[in-house]
């Protein structure tokens, strides 16, 4: 595939087995919508939550090219806001957060992408790294925010340990569901 901007890794374009365009904004559409959707469906069910909109974000980051991603790095923290239920009274503080939830699930993909398909590194190597670079931005953001007075206190634990436990149980769902996927397509 021809890049257009030489500053762009090739891995961003990268998937771990060939998709049709049709295929690929398929999976698009069905990752985003779970992950957009889950926060009306479950509730404040962070852990269950964060496990599946993770486990989006990884298979997403094994499927799909270029800016097919965005939008799962960005409805699912949109879905958190709108449905109020995540944080419930706390969710007009998630505003604070947004920028920052959409550049930990941008660091989680493209580290995973990167580290798959340019360095070559194993994919759950790859997702611990992607893991513990998304809970370091998120942990340290919320206790910024903290500090600053604009998120109460839950933040710090909900944007840290919890988020760590729920990239890696997501991301190791999604390395299984990849698995499965990858032999369905070899036969």
């Amino acid at each position: 595939m021809k890049r257009e901007y030489s500053y762009i890794s090739d891995s961003f374009f990268k998937q771990e087995y060939t998709l049709s365009q049709a295929q690929e904004y398929a999976e698009m559409i069905l990752y985003a919508a779970v992950a957009f959707s889950l926060p009306f469906i479950l509730g404040h069910e962070q852990l269950l939550v964060g496990s599946v909109v993770n486990c989006a974000l990884v298979l997403a980051a094994l499927n799909l090219r270029g800016a097919r991603l965005l939008p799962v790095i960005l409805l699912p923290s949109v879905g958190a806001l709108l449905a109020g239920m995540v944080f419930g009274p706390l969710s007009v503080s998630l505003v604070y957060m947004l920028p920052f939830i959409w550049l930990g699930n941008a660091i989680l993909v493209f580290a995973v992408k990167e580290l798959v398909f340019s360095e070559r590194k194993n994919r759950l190597a790859a997702l611990t790294a992607g893991s513990l670079a998304k809970t370091a931005l998120l942990s340290a953001s919320a206790f910024a925010l903290f500090f600053l007075g604009l998120v109460p206190a839950q933040f710090i634990a909900a944007f840290g340990i919890i988020q760590l436990a729920t990239a890696l149980c997501g991301g190791a769902a999604a390395l299984g569901v990849q698995e499965v996927k990858r032999m369905l397509a070899a036969a």
